[in-house]
């Protein structure tokens, strides 16, 4: 198992042979670089825990027990002082990416991952024994059948079973009664500013690190706001931040890119692909993000060989993923019948994120050993994101998709930038016009036919979708797309 995520972390690797069960980790070195190897081991030496992803307020968590092993100083050694203090409910505590195991020589076992689900986690129960990793193809033939995803926002333990203990999305009735206060206003000076102080907030926290940050920056919104934040953060600092862009030659993305990159002065890299190239990788990109929906896969194609460039300069990336979700950037959304219609969906598409986009986000990036970060998807922008009134996020005639985020950050960039109509990505970036249709051309229309009025497969919506669909199954044989891959696999 450790051996097929090998690619998630490159740089060192342990294990822990326990009467509880075995762990073992591998490890991408990004915070206590030279003393944090994993599995850590608790105070009193009894304990261990492997984790994957940072823990972005390790140090106030630290701050409020009463012993926590200083040996190292891991983000994740404050994981296991909180489970030994309080337990596995405590965990709502954590701020940040993680999915995690800590076991013990009496019995003692958890297993947890983040609410938003932004770090994978997966398990399968079988014949009396129960298995977790990162991807599904760390599990063995004969297991994949019953891998099943780990639900965000929840811990298991023997004893106990599956038990919440935070969830994605808040739920604070205080906020939604100033969110019907604010409804029938304007948003003014004060909340733009709670937004745009919030979104900085974020990501400050999560350029937390001893190693180098860079941004994706595909020249839209989200990551330029990401960037140009993260630029000013460093800049304090003397440091220069390092940005990474990908598209066609002569792509909108590209172009943007590199207007908004001269305009914050970053570090600036680009990775120009090609039809061949986009072609040749997308059955790697389908084993890497183990999923098949076509719209994913063509986001995925650009990302995957952008991070394969990003990789060999920094290890960590923060991105814009999210912002869509939070501050309704979808061009379908503006088909629904108001505001509650509105929130109903933004609510629906945030708690689904952890099957879709953040699958995506994360596997493209640890392919190769590369993190990414989503400061969009911190639980505090979140929750901010979600109290405001949906009537502000309207969008239509005279107003755009994501005008109130436009407007909080008035004067960061300039109006080109700041008010850019939205491209989706793999359109920005040129994959969409390139794989759709070479992918349909392997897949003819009887085929989908058979494939869709046979009820034990699972459902394709297109030729193109078949396509992925036949590289997910020959990969992951006996894997069931409706136990790990959420709603899409049932729509």
């Amino acid at each position: 198992m450790l051996e097929r995520l090998a690619h998630r972390g490159p740089d060192d690797r342990g294990e822990v042979d326990l009467d509880a069960g075995w762990l073992g980790h591998t490890r991408l070195s990004i915070v206590d670089v030279e003393g944090g190897r994993q599995p850590l081991i608790n105070a009193t030496g009894d304990r261990w825990l492997v984790g994957n992803g940072e823990i972005y307020n390790h140090a106030e968590v630290r701050a409020g027990l009463r012993v926590v092993r200083s040996a190292t100083g891991s983000d994740n050694e404050v994981a296991l002082a909180l489970l030994d203090e309080r337990g596995p409910d405590a965990l709502g505590e954590l701020e940040g990416m993680y999915a995690l195991v800590a076991a013990d020589e009496t019995g003692f076992f958890v297993a947890a991952r983040d609410p938003v689900g932004i770090k994978p986690l997966y398990w399968a129960r079988h014949r009396g024994e129960v298995r977790f990793a990162s991807e599904m193809s760390a599990f063995e033939p004969g297991w994949r059948e019953h891998v099943e995803a780990f639900p965000p926002g929840h811990h298991w333990t023997p004893e106990r079973g599956l038990r919440r203990f935070a969830r994605a999305v808040p739920h604070v009735p205080e906020a939604e009664a100033v969110a019907e206060r604010r409804a029938g206003q304007e948003p003014g000076p004060e909340a733009l500013a709670e937004i745009r102080d919030g979104l900085v907030a974020a990501v400050r926290r999560q350029l937390m690190g001893d190693v180098p940050v860079g941004v994706f920056l595909s020249g839209g919104l989200d990551s330029t706001l990401i960037a140009a934040i993260a630029a000013r953060e460093l800049a304090g600092h003397g440091e220069r931040l390092q940005t990474f862009a990908v598209g066609v030659e002569g792509s909108p993305d590209l172009v943007a890119a590199r207007r908004a990159a001269a305009h914050l002065g970053t570090e600036h890299r680009e990775r120009i692909y090609t039809a061949r190239d986009a072609l040749d990788c997308v059955e790697r990109v389908v084993q890497a993000i183990e999923h098949y929906d076509a719209s994913l896969v063509r986001s995925a194609v650009p990302n995957y060989l952008l991070a394969e460039m990003t990789a060999r300069h920094v290890k960590v990336v923060l991105t814009g993923e999210g912002a869509d979700e939070l501050f309704a950037g979808y061009a379908y959304l503006r088909d629904l019948d108001g505001p509650g219609a509105l929130h109903a969906e933004l609510l629906r598409t945030v708690q689904g994120l952890h099957h879709l986009n953040l699958q995506r986000c994360d596997r493209v990036t640890m392919a190769h050993g590369l993190e990414a970060r989503v400061p969009f998807l911190d639980r505090q922008v979140i929750a901010l994101a979600l109290r405001l009134p949906p009537a502000w996020k309207l969008c239509g005639p005279g107003r755009p998709e994501k005008r109130i985020l436009r407007a909080a950050f008035t004067g960061w960039l300039p109006d080109d930038l700041l008010w850019r109509e939205k491209a989706e990505f793999g359109d920005g970036s040129g994959a969409a016009g390139v794989l759709t249709g070479a992918m349909e051309a392997t897949v003819s229309p009887q085929e989908l036919r058979r494939h869709t009025q046979d009820a034990a497969k699972p459902p394709v919506r297109t030729r193109e979708e078949l396509a992925y669909q036949r590289i997910f199954a020959a990969h992951l044989p006996g894997v069931r797309p409706e136990r790990t891959l959420g709603h899409f696999a049932t729509a």
